[in-house]
């Protein structure tokens, strides 16, 4: 072998893996199979994270880290990058000097992950538009009807209504300046599902508030612990500069991203 070929073969060797290189792995697979639940199978879970690759190419440029914490916890939780259940968000952290993935767990994929608590026979939600005829007295929703002949107008609130199998229901209703004002305070407000899918994330605002105050699995409460969608303006303020990405990152053990102490406003949402 002459020297120029000795050479290229040592900076492949040394060439840092790509997030596509990364999830295309045998080491990606055995860790995904191990971790999703039965009704998801390791080929669709990678296949459609390929997907979400394709379809939003700034998430090669994210940290490895951070890319493969969100997909290991969503294959914990059983859920998939589809775009309904949960999504991928490339996140460009001026503090850190990198570009980030977030996960935001979409409405649906908290639904999915309620109904599978056992408790819960039913939930719905929906916003509440000016021509609708809607009666919301002492915590309780009385009525919502809608006329699908007309225009509904704007939106002017959202709520949440979860039916148990006893036949109980609690429910959460907020107008929409305080729907718009957690919006404004999160990390994620001005980009993705917030800008794409509104009426969505309104609904997951609602149900995120209600959940507090109803049993749900555990899975339901790592989503929600796992979940970018929140409150994260003192995040940062004591993040420092790290080194730039010279080696390969080992996905499975990714480093940690600084954390700040949540304010008492923060943990209240």
């Amino acid at each position: 072998m002459s020297a120029t070929e000795t050479q290229i073969t040592k900076d492949a060797v040394k060439a840092p893996a790509t997030i596509k290189g990364l999830l295309e792995s045998e080491d990606f697979r055995a860790q995904v199979t191990r971790a999703l639940p039965t009704h998801l199978t390791p080929e669709r879970f990678i296949r459609v994270a390929a997907t979400c690759l394709m379809r939003t190419p700034k998430l090669k440029d994210c940290h490895q880290g951070s890319f493969f914490n969100a997909l290991l916890t969503l294959s914990q939780l059983g859920l998939e990058p589809d775009g309904r259940n949960a999504h991928l968000i490339p996140f460009e952290n001026r503090k850190l000097g990198i570009t980030e993935c977030q996960l935001i767990i979409d409405y649906k994929g908290l639904v999915d992950l309620a109904m599978r608590s056992g408790t819960v026979a039913n939930i719905h939600a929906d916003k509440v538009c000016d021509n609708d005829i809607f009666e919301f007295d002492r915590g309780e929703i009385k009525k919502h009807s809608i006329n699908f002949k007309e225009a509904r107008g704007n939106a002017y609130a959202y709520y949440a209504l979860v039916r148990f199998k006893d036949g109980s229901e609690k429910c959460e209703v907020m107008p929409r300046e305080d729907v718009d004002a957690i919006r404004a305070r999160s990390r994620s407000g001005k980009f993705g599902p917030w800008v794409t899918d509104y009426d969505e994330m309104a609904k997951k605002t609602c149900f995120r508030r209600l959940s507090k105050w109803i049993q749900l699995s555990p899975e339901f409460r790592e989503a929600l612990d796992h979940d970018a969608d929140k409150i994260e303006s003192r995040r940062f303020e004591t993040a420092k500069q790290v080194q730039a990405i010279s080696e390969p990152l080992d996905p499975f053990t990714p480093p940690e991203l600084p954390e700040a102490t949540a304010t008492a406003e923060e943990e209240s949402e």
